[in-house]
């Protein structure tokens, strides 16, 4: 078993492999993906944000922009970061 010592000697030391992107997703795609894990309908995800069904669809789809105010309304109802939607294939050493 590994300790938290451990794992903060290991990461000190740089030895250890990260994890690679498995999938590439966009927003909308990410948006789903969430709802679904929380048992959500479009529906359901429309009432606890207060925007309309047909916009989330759309939103899902890649027709409707999510944008930052959007993000931030829908991460409120499913209880996660704005980021999480927003930027779902992030990767640090890309964004130097």
């Amino acid at each position: 078993m590994i300790t938290g010592k451990k794992v903060k000697e290991i990461l000190k030391n740089g030895e250890f492999t990260p994890a690679k992107t498995r999938a590439h997703m966009t927003p909308g795609q990410s948006l789903k993906i969430i709802r679904e894990l929380q048992e959500l309908s479009q529906n359901a995800l429309a009432k606890l944000s207060g925007l309309p069904q047909s916009t989330i669809s759309g939103m899902e789809s890649g027709r409707i922009n999510i944008g930052v105010e959007r993000a931030k309304v829908l991460a409120k109802a499913l209880r996660i970061h704005p980021a999480v939607i927003v930027f779902p294939g992030w990767e640090n050493e890309k964004a130097s």
